[in-house]
């Protein structure tokens, strides 16, 4: 597996965690969907992790462009995203299903450009900056727990 093709699929089991906390707010079982929003919002902060600790520090020290260039944006957006967790949040909190399903629509808008901008280009740059240390960059990303 090539450090693209895992981050991509990282990407895939987070968008799917999200679409099981939806079909539990939109069936009202809010207990079912404050626990598979807790799982999905875990990976999802696990994955910025990955990237803002390790990827995305090795790609800049390699290309010799701390903080700019296409990691810096990428930056950016995991704050908002992290911002609409915050509101999401509350929407849980307070059973707000309406206000839940509009967040959640703009996270998923903001998550599909996101994740096509890293697929589509920064992941293809690591790739290729990274190609012989691929098998252990892999190794290192499943058993990531900073």
């Amino acid at each position: 597996m090539t450090i693209k093709d895992f981050m991509t699929h990282h990407h895939r089991g987070c968008d799917a965690l999200l679409s099981l906390v939806e079909d539990a707010i939109d069936k009202k079982d809010f207990v079912d969907a404050r626990g598979k929003y807790t799982e999905f919002k875990e990976e999802t902060l696990k994955h910025f992790r990955m990237e803002e600790e390790y990827l995305f520090v090795k790609f800049e020290e390699q290309g010799g462009m701390q903080g700019c260039g296409p990691t810096q944006v990428m930056r950016m957006e995991h704050e908002q995203v992290r911002a609409l967790f915050s509101k999401m949040d509350e929407a849980l909190t307070q059973e707000d299903g309406s206000r839940f399903f509009d967040l959640s629509e703009s996270l998923m808008i903001l998550l599909q450009q996101h994740n096509a901008k890293e697929e589509q280009m920064l992941y293809t740059m690591i790739q290729n900056m990274f190609a012989d240390q691929n098998d252990t960059i892999v190794e290192k990303l499943i058993h990531y727990e900073s």
